[in-house]
């Protein structure tokens, strides 16, 4: 069997899908539901708690030269 990730344009695709799966001709795996959902949150715990500091002084730090007079 070949396993295809398909993106659905369209909700009457999704009612065809279920109706191929009645007819046992393909089985639907997982059925995902897209919500907004905030990078913070989906980022939340990807960078550890060290480096994430670490990166957000070098951050503030480039910010003060960059506004400051040269």
């Amino acid at each position: 069997m070949e396993t295809m990730l398909i993106e659905l344009t369209n909700q009457k695709a999704a009612k065809l899908l279920h109706e191929l799966q009645e007819l046992q001709l393909i089985k639907v795996l997982k059925i995902s539901v897209n919500g907004t959902q905030k990078l913070s949150e989906k980022y939340a715990g990807k960078l550890p708690s060290d480096i994430a500091n670490a990166l957000h002084t070098y951050v503030t730090k480039s910010r003060s030269e960059w506004n400051s007079s040269i």
